[in-house]
């Protein structure tokens, strides 16, 4: 399937060996694992795309929310990360993230190395096919049993299952989680609240002795979500953000320091951001160009779902949004999205998921619905989710101790 045709300067998922999705078929390669995805992503194609050496030891950073964009042009808070990036060259070290840009979609296409269109996890919010209820995916909030809704197999329980040693340290909360056991399931996991205690795990894990029925091999997937927080609160242009990338760049270089020799450190983002402009929002619940026709409103304020109501034709309904909002936005039917290969592949099971029709936001536009968005999620500087270069465009940093 091939890439949609977006106008400049927009950015099309592709879901293919330039994407997010290859990142953990490629650290398999590198590790010697032979698998092929869902999608035809292989991992021997993943490794020679993405430039990775063998290696037995291998840490995957998940940066949540450090687009390449922002990482390039405050990479002054980051001399560890910029140094990579100047390495690699920023060419080789581009990859595009999901559509929608945003931690639900992109995490399950890393884990799984597929497409949001197989994985079924489509949005911060999306219905559920089972209840017709608009769903929480972060908070796994009126959804079903995780491997019912997420079913292909991901890339870390393959690796485990084959003899790897495979943990990811992290936050109790996220043990057992409905979106890790979607998106990520197959690490053992190991609590560690902080930043600083999740590389000190890294360390420990990989420096623990073989397992003798085990192949010798360790994965650690790393995840940091202080950037992602502190970009919604203050936008990426803040000092807070400043602050939060430095602490994450200054534990980077302590983890390539304090691993053992030759291991294999990928540092990667699921979006980017951007900082939203008040000026250009647009409430469903008030605006009387938007809400008729509409039953829920899903996904989040830079890239909509919309589910329309019995018997209306949701080409009215998208006429009238690209009426209302012109060039702020992308405004599609479903079956458009999906030929274009917005989604990815899309399997039967996921088609109830996605919006009548779907909204991609340009610029710095948002479109809010106050039934469900609380004011400080309207008024929230930094967001993400849609197409354009700050949020699809990721880093891939590699580095061997």
């Amino acid at each position: 399937m091939s890439a949609p045709h977006l106008p400049e300067p927009l950015v099309a998922p592709s879901y293919d060996t330039a994407s997010l999705a290859a990142v953990l078929p490629a650290a398999a390669g590198a590790l010697g694992h032979d698998l092929t995805t869902a999608t035809g992503l292989g991992s021997a194609a993943s490794r020679a795309a993405l430039g990775l050496p063998d290696a037995d030891r291998v840490v995957v950073v998940l940066v949540d929310g450090l687009g390449l964009r922002n990482l390039a042009e405050r990479g002054g808070h980051a001399p560890f990360l910029r140094g990579l990036l100047r390495d690699r060259g920023e060419e080789e070290a581009t990859l595009t993230s999901s559509f929608p840009s945003t931690t639900a979609s992109a995490l399950s296409i890393l884990g799984t190395g597929t497409a949001p269109g197989r994985t079924g996890m489509v949005g911060y919010t999306q219905r559920d096919a089972a209840t017709g209820r608009l769903a929480s995916v972060v908070q796994w909030r009126d959804l079903g049993d995780p491997a019912d809704v997420q079913r292909e197999p991901t890339v870390l329980e393959t690796l485990a299952a084959a003899g790897t040693r495979v943990v990811a340290p992290g936050p109790r909360k996220f043990a057992g989680s409905g979106m890790s056991q979607a998106a990520l399931r197959g690490p053992a996991h190991v609590a560690a609240e902080t930043f600083e205690q999740r590389v000190d795990a890294t360390v420990a894990a990989l420096r623990r002795p073989a397992d003798p029925q085990g192949t010798g091999q360790s994965l650690v997937y790393l995840y940091q979500g202080d950037v992602d927080k502190t970009g919604h609160g203050f936008g990426w242009d803040s000092w807070q953000w400043g602050d939060a990338l430095e602490s994450t760049d200054r534990e980077l270089a302590r983890l390539l320091r304090s691993v053992p020799r030759g291991t294999l450190v990928l540092v990667t983002a699921d979006h980017g951001q951007i900082k939203a402009d008040p000026g250009l929002q647009w409430d469903v619940a008030t605006d009387p160009a938007l809400y008729p026709g509409v039953a829920m409103v899903g996904g989040e304020p830079r890239a909509l779902h919309l589910y329309t109501e019995p018997g209306t034709d949701p080409a009215d309904v998208a006429a009238r949004w690209t009426e209302r909002l012109g060039d702020h936005a992308l405004v599609v039917l479903r079956d458009r999205a999906v030929a274009d290969g917005w989604f990815g592949p899309v399997a039967e099971h996921v088609l109830p998921a996605l919006g009548d029709v779907v909204v991609a936001m340009t610029g710095a536009a948002t479109v809010v619905d106050s039934r469900v968005h609380s004011a400080n999620a309207r008024a929230m500087p930094g967001v993400h989710g849609s197409l354009t270069p700050h949020e699809m465009l990721v880093p891939f940093l590699t580095a061997l101790s």
